[in-house]
């Protein structure tokens, strides 16, 4: 019998927790009744009582076990390092806080039985703020278009991973994995399944403004070389634009030496047109030397406090 592990991170996710563990096991016992299952939560250090609830499942289904985190490692490396440790045949990565499908679960082992590694959900619509959805649209569609590899729009990291594929993740020696463009950069053929991302069942969302840029730079310092080249090129023109100014202001100067009067305005505008572009090139540089920085420290992907449930199964990394 083939084996899914279904991977659900999680943090401060407590009014989810019993229902998504709920949901998840209706989902195999009544429609995938053919195939064993493990679900793994994997906890990023909660301050609620995401803990506590999650022991409690572990006790009411021996198919439930976790993982908790020392600390908060982030978005990205937390659902990452919890595919790695999937004992089954096939890994479903989840959100817990249920916007992504859990009926699609089946959609996906229906596409993977077809012959796909990979099979993932692509959002087409979305219940979210529109005007979030519409920025994320945008950026999908301009990292799209300055990648080095193939980068594929409104996907999340919800999907089913064969573990043909979690050996090639294994193999990475990255601190800083960033799913998305992994699985579109090394992933094998795909199937990719359209669906509409819905609200959160409950709970407040735990991104803002400052996680969703971090995510944005994590792919474009990583998949795009953009940022480096128009430091270039608009500094370049910058230059090109200075210099013919002054040559401009030196041959009216010398045709009218006593008439002409250049004033102390265009000079101010355009040091402080420059010094404003300086500072923004060297801060986007600034996020390519942080993401190397990152990498060449060599840090694990996480550290473990503890690890809950039946864990016979596991096998080392």
């Amino acid at each position: 019998m083939s084996k899914i592990s279904v991977v659900i991170p999680c943090y401060n996710e407590e009014e989810n927790i019993e229902a998504m563990a709920k949901a998840v096991a209706e989902e195999f016992t009544e429609h995938l009744p053919s195939y064993d299952y493990e679900i793994i939560f994997i906890d990023n250090d909660s301050k609620d009582h995401t803990r506590d609830l999650i022991r409690l499942e572990v006790r009411k289904n021996p198919k439930v076990k976790a993982i908790f985190n020392a600390k908060n490692f982030g978005q990205f490396n937390s659902p990452y390092y919890g595919l790695l440790q999937m004992t089954g045949d096939a890994a479903v990565l989840l959100a817990c806080d249920f916007q992504d499908p859990v009926e699609m679960i089946r959609e996906f082992v229906k596409g993977w039985e077809e012959g796909y590694k990979i099979v993932i959900g692509v959002k087409t619509k979305s219940e979210e703020n529109k005007l979030v959805y519409a920025l994320r649209s945008l950026y999908y569609k301009m990292i799209r278009r300055f990648s080095d590899v193939e980068q594929i729009e409104q996907y999340t990291g919800f999907g089913l991973y064969d573990k043909a594929f979690i050996e090639v993740l294994k193999s990475l020696d990255d601190p800083t994995p960033f799913l998305r463009g992994v699985v579109a950069e090394l992933g094998f053929r795909r199937k990719e399944i359209p669906y509409t991302q819905p609200l959160r069942r409950a709970g407040k969302t735990k991104n803002n403004w400052y996680t969703l840029y971090d995510g944005a730079m994590l792919s474009f310092t990583s998949y795009t070389k953009i940022g480096l080249r128009m430091a270039v090129f608009i500094g370049f023109l910058g230059a090109f634009i200075s210099f013919v100014i002054a040559m401009y202001s030196l041959i009216m100067k010398l045709a009218n030496w006593y008439g002409y009067e250049a004033g102390i305005a265009p000079l101010i505008i355009l040091v402080g047109m420059l010094g404003s572009l300086q500072l923004l090139f060297i801060g986007l540089i600034g996020e390519y030397i942080l993401s190397i920085n990152h990498r060449v420290m060599g840090r694990p992907l996480v550290v473990e406090e503890e690890r809950v449930g039946d864990w016979d199964e596991e096998k080392e990394d």
